[in-house]
């Protein structure tokens, strides 16, 4: 059975809730489709928030489908959870081609990244019919070589403001990309774990080292998988200094939350 964001009860509570990995702040969220150029129907969802201007649009590229990424990975549902409602921020989540979960399958079977340049394009292209601004690419391992190979090339480039890249393995995406980049001038911020298995930050300022508009974020204690409440609200705070003008405030996003509020089931 396909998840309904609908589905989700909020309550007033008497007092400041505090906000936990669980907590849904409201939001407007539908079950969006996306479709490809070469074919294939993508599933996702997008949350707005429930009133006033959006600030930012962000576009999440999971992590690997072969290894347990999907648009549920937790910072992105966390993002959707809390970013509507704390900063104005849109939020759209989808599976890449070949990729399950609650929310249901996108059509088409896993290509590498390669097949999945479509897959960006998708959801670019359905931002930009939305109207919605501000739009960022946000990609979060796999994901981040997706935004590094299609993020700075047409049709891709000229629609998005910048990227945001979490724990980058630099597997898939090669010099090129990273010149690309480079040549396009868009910002570029890359949080890199200090423990991450892959990548860690030092090489990465070096990678990074040619793409003189990189702005590289070492993160202590973090690990790829950004585990843990501290470091995934480390991650969203960075994400709307980033992409709003307001940005996350001196002491973050708030903690606690004095409207109704829902819980998401595990």
């Amino acid at each position: 059975m396909t998840f309904d964001p609908s589905s989700y009860v909020f309550q007033q509570q008497p007092t400041p809730s505090p906000i936990r990995a669980a907590t849904v702040l409201p939001a407007r969220r539908e079950n969006v489709e996306l479709q490809t150029e070469d074919g294939l129907t993508l599933v996702g969802e997008l949350a707005l928030p429930e009133s006033g201007a959006v600030t930012a649009t962000l576009i999440t590229l999971h992590p690997l489908p072969t290894h347990g990424g999907f648009m549920d990975s937790h910072v992105y549902r966390k993002a959707s959870y809390r970013l509507p409602a704390l900063a104005g921020i849109a939020v759209l989540r989808f599976n890449t081609r070949g990729t399950s979960s609650p929310r249901g399958s996108s059509e088409g079977q896993f290509q590498e990244g390669k097949g999945e340049r479509y897959d960006v394009e998708a959801a670019v292209r359905f931002a930009v019919d939305r109207g919605l601004p501000n739009r960022w690419l946000v990609g979060w391992s796999f994901g981040t070589e997706l935004a590094l190979m299609y993020g700075a090339v047409e049709p891709v480039a000229s629609q998005i403001e910048g990227a945001v890249l979490l724990s980058p393995p630099l597997h898939r995406a090669g010099e090129e990309d990273l010149e690309a980049w480079a040549a396009v001038g868009k910002p570029l911020t890359v949080l890199v774990p200090e423990h991450d298995d892959y990548l860690k930050p030092d090489e990465a300022t070096a990678r990074f080292g040619k793409v003189p508009q990189a702005r590289i974020v070492g993160v202590a204690g973090a690990k790829h998988l950004w585990v843990g409440e501290k470091q995934a609200s480390r991650v969203l705070n960075e994400i709307v200094d980033d992409v709003t003008d307001q940005g996350a405030g001196l002491h973050g996003l708030p903690q606690e939350w004095a409207g109704p509020v829902a819980v998401a089931q595990a």
